[in-house]
């Protein structure tokens, strides 16, 4: 079957529905019983779907304030999730008589496509989101997906933080009722497998492995050589404990805290993509804000920004650590130019069917060569 951006929409779209019927169902306890709200990134990160706030659509408040839902799909200690807490209590310190902030971690609110829906129609207000996923939404997305776009890590981050790189992509989903509100770091994606070291190419022929929903991820793993398997990171585990897939491709956060490294031994770092997440927000709630208001929104989403590219490091080398101690994963370092010749066609593909892009494409080269 050939993957489509239509085909990985349609996925979870019972599962979206499925979500916005529990939400709304809590919205008609809430005012049935007379109960207020539980903020869902306070005391320990209880978060909980039918804490009976209403959904964003319908203006859900405590008090008089309106709530503000966020969903990701990590843990309470991951990064994205410390930056979250601090974008919360950066705004509430600040707006907290007009707004409650509520996290929804560990995909409480369904897989990434799910939570992006979900945004889209105004169930909820925000969620993070990685590119790969956008890019069904917007094919201008597919510009970061590509594999080895960038040299360096260094590269990667001055290129997102260039606004005349990122702000027209980001704003391209208007029209479908979101926008981007700032980039996230997710580290560097690699394969790791169950029981198959990979040092070359041809390593990956046969093995099914998992990949974002995304056909530029799909694309990327038919040219290696292997056999692309989308899903959401929330079925990951019980696939590989499983034997449905081989191996997956994610960062090194994934492979410890999601316990994908008590299942698979191998890490190799081939380093093929640099891909960031993104945080989007629902338009009408966006368009909604004062001036004022919006202005406090953007710098905590800058706060956010900063907070979990700070905490990512750290994290990082603590997965690294927990990976060799605790889970015997062994980390292997293959010749990367092997990968990345494969891939450079999917490049100039791309730029054929988006010149208007070539600008910007040429724009992140330059940094590759300048950013050390």
């Amino acid at each position: 079957m050939k993957w489509t951006a239509k085909h990985l929409q349609m996925i979870s779209v019972k599962s979206a529905a499925l979500i916005l019927l529990v939400i709304m169902t809590s919205v008609i306890c809430a005012c049935s019983f007379g109960q207020g709200g539980q903020n869902g990134n306070s005391g320990g990160n209880g978060n909980d779907v039918s804490s009976g706030n209403g959904s964003a659509g319908s203006n859900g408040s405590t008090s008089g304030r309106r709530i503000v839902r966020i969903g990701h799909n990590q843990a309470t200690d991951h990064p994205i999730n410390i930056g979250l807490a601090e974008f919360e209590k950066y705004v509430e310190e600040r707006l907290g008589d007009r707004f409650d902030i509520e996290i929804f971690p560990n995909e409480l609110l369904g897989a990434q496509t799910d939570m992006v829906q979900l945004t889209q129609t105004g169930a909820i207000d925000f969620c993070v989101a990685s590119n790969s996923i956008l890019e069904t939404f917007s094919d201008r997305y597919t510009l970061f997906n590509l594999p080895y776009l960038f040299a360096s890590t260094a590269s990667y981050h001055a290129a997102m933080d260039d606004e005349d790189i990122t702000s027209g992509i980001f704003a391209s989903t208007k029209k479908a009722g979101f926008e981007a509100v700032t980039w996230i770091d997710a580290g560097t994606r690699n394969f790791y497998t169950v029981n198959k070291e990979i040092n070359s190419p041809s390593d990956l022929k046969g093995l099914k492995i998992r990949v974002q929903q995304s056909p530029t991820n799909v694309e990327m793993m038919k040219l290696l050589g292997g056999s692309a398997t989308p899903m959401g990171f929330g079925d990951v585990y019980t696939a590989l404990q499983a034997h449905v897939i081989d191996g997956a491709e994610n960062n090194e956060l994934a492979l410890t805290s999601n316990g994908h490294g008590d299942v698979c031994k191998y890490y190799s770092y081939d380093r093929h993509q640099m891909i960031p997440d993104i945080l989007i927000g629902n338009c009408e709630f966006l368009e909604s804000l004062t001036e004022e208001e919006r202005a406090v929104f953007d710098e905590g989403f800058e706060l956010f920004n900063r907070i979990e590219r700070e905490e990512w490091n750290n994290a990082v080398d603590a997965s690294r650590e927990r990976a060799q101690k605790e889970q015997g994963v062994t980390f292997l370092y293959p010749d990367t130019e092997l990968f990345r010749q494969i891939c450079l066609p999917m490049h100039e593909n791309f730029l054929k069917e988006h010149e208007e892009l070539r600008d910007i494409y040429n724009v992140i080269q330059m940094l590759n060569e300048e950013v050390e």
